[in-house]
C-alpha cells in the first residue's frame, strides 16, 4: 500500500494525525455517510440531482472504458455568480496569522454543522504509476453530486486495476489524504469562503466553495505537498515528448500561469511534424534523481472559451462546468461554450484527447521553458548557470490587466510573481528552487518564452510554437545577449532585442529590480518560510550589475 490509511500502532498514529486530522477525518465515520464505490454510481447521483442538464446531443465518447454507464451523456452542472478560484480564502497551518484553536474550532463547528446532512463519501488515486500513488478522500453533502462527480473523473477512480496497483505501489510514510468539503457552509469571518489546509498531515476542508477547481487544486495542493516531503519536484505545468527520428527523445517541461499558453504549448502536434508522447498539462512530478516523471491525474481540466460549439475536440468532454445549454432542431440538448455566459467555463476531458498520452516518463526531461508574460523578456533567451535558470523560475512573472483594482501607489507596470507557477505550495519555496537547481546543474537546459507582448508587439503562437521546433530540431542559434555572458538570445524577424535603446534599458532594469525585489522579500514575508538561498539573489544581482554600469 503506498499511503496509510489504517494504523498499525501508536506510534505511526501519533505521526501521521493532528487535531485538525482528527476533527476532519472523524466526519467520513458518521451513520450519516453513504460510501460511492464507483464512478458509475456517482453518475447516476449526478444526472438526477437538482440543477443538472444532461445534454443528450453529447453522448460521452467510449463511456464503458471510463467506468461510466453505456448511454451516459455529458452532465452539466452551473454554479452562480462565482466561476473561478479565490487565492484570498486560503488559509493553511503554520503560516502567520492561522491561530491554530481558532480553526480547530471553526473546523469542529463545520463538521457539526452537517450533522442533519446525507454526505458522501468518495476514493481516488492520486498519482498514476506505482511508485508514487496515494489515496484520497472526499466527503461531501448530498446536493453536490456534480462536484463528487467531476472529482472522482479528475483523478482515478478505484476500478480493479488501480485497485490492484496501489496495492502493490511504493509505500509512503504518509496518511491518506482527506478533504471535508461543505459547499454551503457560510461564515461571517469569511464572506468569500475558506480552503484550510494542514498540508503536513494531508488533510484539508473546503467551505463555502462551489466551484470544482477549488476541489481539483485543493486536493493537489496535498499531493504536491506529499510528493515534495518524498524527493520529488512538484510541477505545476506540463510535460511532452518529442520522439525524434533518428531514434532519439527529447522532453520539455513547461511552466506557466494561467492564460500563458502551458496547455496550448503541451498538446500542440506542430501541424504533425513530430510524433509527440503526453504526460499531462497541468499536474506531474519529477524524480530528481532517477528522473523520472509522473502524471497525477488522468484527465484535464480544461477551458472551453476556445472551443466551438461545433468543435471536434468536445467530443472527449466527460462533465461541464458553467456553460449555456441550448436545443437544436434534433430535439436534443447541447452545450453553449466559448464563455457566452460567463468566463472561465470549464470541462473535463477524458484522457482519449491525447491521442498519444502516458503515465509515466522515464527519459531525463531535456529542456524547461518558464512561460512569462514580461514584456521586457524577449521572445525566447536561454539561460546559463543553475542559480540564474531556477531563480527566474522563482520570479515566473506576468504583467497586471487593466481590469484590476489597485491600491493608490501600486506601480501598474510592476510585475506579479508566482514562483514556479505554483499558488499551491504550502512548503518552504527553497525545496522547489534547490530540486529545479539540481535539475539544470545534471543538464536541463532551460528557457524563458515570453507568450505576451515584448514592448508591446504581440508575440503570437506561431512565434513560439515556431521557437520550440527550432530547439527540437536544433536548427535554434543562440548567440550571446549583450552584454550578458550567462544570456543567449536568438534573433526572431520583426523583435528589436537590443539593450543600446534607453527606454528599452530603463523598463528592463526596472523589471528586473522587481524580481530583486521579490525575493528580497521572501526573507521577512510570511515569517521567512519561503527564504531563498543566497546564490539565487546574487545571479540576479550578477545580471543587473551588467546593465547599471
Amino acid at each position: 500500500m503506498a499511503t496509510i490509511e489504517h494504523f498499525r500502532n501508536p506510534e505511526e498514529f501519533r505521526r501521521i494525525t493532528s487535531m485538525i486530522r482528527t476533527t476532519l477525518q472523524t466526519a467520513f465515520y458518521g451513520n450519516n455517510v453513504i460510501p460511492v464505490k464507483t464512478v458509475s454510481e456517482a453518475y447516476s447521483l449526478a444526472r438526477v440531482s437538482p440543477g443538472t442538464l444532461e445534454l443528450t446531443g453529447m453522448p460521452i465518447h467510449c463511456p464503458e472504458k471510463q467506468g461510466l454507464p453505456e448511454d451516459a451523456n455529458i452532465l452539466l452542472f452551473n454554479d452562480g455568480a462565482v466561476f473561478g478560484r479565490c487565492a484570498a480564502a486560503r488559509r493553511i497551518i503554520g503560516e502567520p496569522g492561522v491561530d491554530l484553536k481558532e480553526y480547530a474550532a471553526k473546523m469542529r463547528e463545520a463538521v457539526y454543522g452537517t450533522r442533519f446532512a446525507t454526505l458522501y463519501h468518495a476514493e481516488t488515486v492520486i498519482g498514476l504509476d506505482e511508485d508514487f500513488m496515494v489515496k484520497a478522500h472526499l466527503l461531501i453533502p448530498e446536493g453536490h453530486e456534480n462536484i463528487l462527480l467531476s472529482w472522482m473523473l479528475n483523478f482515478q477512480y478505484f476500478n480493479d486495476e488501480y485497485q490492484a496497483r496501489y496495492r502493490n505501489s511504493r509505500e509512503l510514510p504518509e496518511g491518506d489524504l482527506y478533504i471535508f468539503s461543505d459547499p454551503d457552509w457560510q461564515h461571517k469571518d469569511h464572506p468569500l469562503g475558506l480552503t484550510f489546509f494542514d498540508p503536513e498531515n494531508n488533510c484539508a476542508a473546503l467551505l463555502g466553495m462551489r466551484y470544482f477547481g477549488e476541489h481539483k487544486k485543493g486536493t493537489l495542493t496535498l499531493a504536491w505537498g506529499a510528493a515534495t516531503r518524498n524527493g520529488y519536484a512538484s510541477c505545476h505545468g506540463g510535460l511532452k515528448r518529442y520522439n525524434l527520428q533518428d531514434g532519439k527523445k527529447y522532453t520539455v517541461a513547461v511552466f506557466g500561469l494561467s492564460g500563458s499558453g502551458k496547455s496550448t504549448i503541451t498538446h500542440a502536434r506542430h501541424g504533425d511534424k513530430f510524433d509527440v508522447t503526453i504526460l499531462h498539462d497541468d499536474a506531474f512530478i519529477i524524480d530528481v534523481d532517477k528522473k523520472y516523471s509522473i502524471a497525477l491525474e488522468p484527465t484535464y481540466f480544461d477551458k472551453t472559451q476556445d472551443y466551438p460549439m461545433n468543435c471536434p475536440d468536445n467530443r472527449y468532454i466527460l462533465t461541464l462546468q458553467n456553460n449555456g445549454a441550448v436545443y437544436y432542431e434534433d430535439g436534443k440538448l447541447y452545450p453553449v461554450t466559448g464563455d457566452l455566459r460567463n468566463g472561465n467555463g470549464r470541462a473535463i476531458k477524458s484522457r482519449f484527447w491525447s491521442p498519444n498520452r502516458v503515465d509515466r516518463i522515464d527519459e531525463p526531461i531535456n529542456a524547461i521553458f518558464w512561460l512569462m508574460k514580461d514584456p521586457t523578456i524577449p521572445p525566447v533567451v536561454k539561460l546559463d548557470g543553475a542559480a540564474l535558470g531556477s531563480a527566474m523560475g522563482a520570479t515566473l512573472a506576468t504583467k497586471r490587466t487593466s481590469a484590476e483594482r489597485l491600491a493608490p501607489g501600486v506601480d501598474p507596470n510592476a510585475l506579479v510573481v508566482e514562483p514556479y507557477a505554483n499558488p499551491f505550495r504550502t512548503y518552504p519555496l527553497q525545496l522547489d528552487y534547490s530540486r529545479f537547481k539540481k535539475l539544470i546543474e545534471e543538464g536541463v537546459d532551460c528557457y524563458i518564452l515570453n507568450t505576451g507582448t515584448f514592448m508591446d508587439k504581440k508575440v503570437e503562437p506561431r512565434h513560439t510554437l515556431g521557437i520550440i521546433e527550432a530547439i527540437i530540431g536544433k536548427t535554434a542559434r543562440f548567440h550571446p545577449w549583450h552584454p550578458f555572458s550567462d544570456i543567449g538570445i536568438m534573433d526572431i524577424e520583426g523583435f528589436d532585442t537590443s539593450l543600446d535603446k534607453p527606454e528599452y534599458r530603463r523598463e528592463f532594469i526596472a523589471r528586473f529590480r522587481d524580481r530583486l525585489a521579490f525575493i528580497a522579500s521572501r526573507e521577512t514575508e510570511k515569517g521567512g518560510i519561503d527564504k531563498l538561498p543566497d546564490d539565487a539573489l546574487a545571479s540576479l544581482k550578477a545580471v543587473l550589475s551588467k546593465l547599471e554600469k
